[in-house]
């Protein structure tokens, strides 16, 4: 009924935890499990040998890959509900998956449903949250309560019937980390479905340095989204302190100038 692949690199102390609160405490319905070990080299390997679960595939690849193996890791497996899982959610409540799976089938038009994200103070992604919280708002649908706003990939599901339509998960073959959760999610808009989060179904989430170091390829890659958002918020200072254009863009709203900082 439901497969969940968990992409791991060089996090065995936050990989261990996955395992034990959040993978062993989904229900049967969870038939599949793929855990792929991008080349890890701090005894991610070894742990992994170790699992004695005959719902679990291990794939030691032996290059890391990134968030691109989400692509090659789903081709492995043939439930009809996809869930892809990052090894630092490190818990989760008993069956969850159920909880997630009842949700969704129940909501036809969300087409990426995520475990809402617990208040964790050393988390990097419940830190953001709280920073961007006027981004969010909730809404019932179907009796369902949500959130609605910026979805991250942490934890969510989807369909195949919905991931097969829009040609599976993306590929970066130029960069190792990459935002393919909200590529997806550009993908799923274009045929009308859209992402939330399950308001009342929460995960604990362990990212950022107070839990582990971040990868030279994830530090490379937010370093140039930050270069690419300064610029555009440059040019969009500079356009708004001519007159004529900031009553043209007060008119056809190009951009909201409350998000451009002073």
């Amino acid at each position: 009924m439901i497969a969940v692949v968990v992409l791991t690199h060089g996090r065995v102390h936050l990989l261990r935890q996955c395992v034990e609160n959040v993978l062993a405490r989904t229900s049967e319905l969870t038939t599949e499990i793929v855990i792929w070990d991008n080349a890890s080299t701090d005894g991610t390997a070894a742990y992994l040998d170790s699992l004695d679960d005959s719902k679990i595939r291990i794939v030691h690849h032996s290059r890391n890959i990134g968030q691109s193996a989400y692509a090659d890791a789903f081709r492995m497996t043939s439930a009809p509900y996809m869930i892809e899982l990052d090894d630092d959610v490190v818990d989760a409540p008993p069956e969850w998956d159920r909880t997630l799976l009842e949700a969704f089938v129940a909501l036809p038009q969300i087409g990426f449903l995520a475990p809402n994200i617990a208040d964790n103070p050393h988390d990097q992604l419940a830190k953001v949250m709280r920073e961007r919280a006027h981004l969010y708002s909730t809404e019932e649908s179907n009796g369902i309560l949500l959130l609605r706003g910026p979805v991250g990939g942490a934890c969510a599901m989807t369909s195949r019937e919905l991931n097969e339509r829009v040609g599976g998960f993306r590929k970066n073959r130029k960069q190792i980390f990459w935002l393919e959760d909200a590529a997806y999610i550009e993908d799923i808009a274009k045929l009308g479905y859209s992402a939330a989060y399950l308001h009342d179904l929460r995960i604990t989430h362990a990212g950022g340095p107070y839990y582990s170091s971040a990868s030279a390829a994830k530090d490379d890659y937010w370093r140039a989204y930050w270069q690419r958002i300064n610029r555009k918020n440059a040019v969009k200072k500079a356009l708004l302190r001519v007159p004529l254009a900031r009553r043209l863009n007060n008119r056809y709203r190009w951009f909201d100038p409350s998000e451009t900082p002073n």
